[in-house]
């Protein structure tokens, strides 16, 4: 009998162990599901949708949206209630204070005119958000998209470029000057230097989205987290570009 108590025991303590530091997994919440990245993408083109339509729900934020959201029972294509009480959505913050669930990475430009939750239609907890000038990557950036991945569970990551992106273009006059940008500004100019160097004729609109391929291929193929999750299928990198003046968001090839 002692022995059938302690083999159940061990079962029990390597169960946990496993759900404890398995990649993306929160012991305190085991009812989250990892969201695939096909559902992912379709939830941001949802999103996106009733932004330029004019009817963001604004799933998640602030008291008075929660009031709105509790009298209009809508739902999101069956993923996500987005009428939910305002009880319900007090609920939510208090378990986001403790973990956090993001379906989906965004690097996105800093500019003011680009909040990936708005574009989106998105709240609290729904996006984990890494932003620069010129949505270029560096170190720190890959090292926040690395945890969005391994630890947070994120599956879908979008490199999301803009319609006159003032970092793209300061770094095309620079380099036409054969000039230098003041200080930490040449940064920028030296991440987007390749993309500019590759294509020489391109306007810029065709340089931002060059600029957006560039640090998509730059993330698929960055060791040792990224690049093999993504030969997997288990990760998608993907490109957006983001128009101003509609506020459309159109995704570029994907894989």
């Amino acid at each position: 009998m002692k022995q059938v108590l302690f083999a159940s025991s061990l079962i029990v303590l390597s169960l946990l162990g496993a759900a404890r530091f398995a990649p993306g997994a929160d012991p305190t919440h085991p009812d989250q599901p990892i969201v695939a990245p096909a559902d992912a993408l379709s939830r941001l083109k949802e999103g996106n949708a009733r932004f330029t339509a004019g009817d963001p729900q604004h799933p998640h934020e602030s008291a008075d949206e929660r009031k709105r959201m509790a009298t209009d029972s809508y739902e999101n294509a069956g993923t996500i209630s987005l009428g939910m009480t305002s009880e319900q959505a007090a609920k939510r913050r208090a378990e986001l204070a403790k973990s956090q669930h993001p379906f989906a990475i965004i690097l996105s430009c800093s500019d003011s005119r680009v909040p990936p939750e708005i574009v989106f239609d998105e709240g609290l907890g729904d996006l984990f958000i890494v932003r620069v000038a010129g949505n270029v990557v560096n170190d720190e950036g890959l090292g926040s998209i690395e945890y969005g991945v391994d630890v947070l569970g994120a599956r879908l990551i979008v490199v999301l470029g803009h319609q006159s992106c003032g970092a793209v273009d300061a770094a095309m006059k620079t380099i036409a000057a054969k000039g230098k940008a003041p200080g930490h500004i040449q940064s920028l100019v030296t991440a987007i230097k390749p993309v500019v160097d590759s294509t020489p004729k391109g306007d810029l609109d065709t340089m931002i989205k060059a600029n957006v391929k560039h640090v998509v291929d730059a993330l698929r193929s960055s060791t040792p987290i990224l690049k093999a999750r993504v030969d997997s299928g288990d990760v998608q990198v993907i490109g957006g570009y983001y128009a101003l003046d509609t506020g459309t968001v159109t995704f570029l090839e994907g894989k």
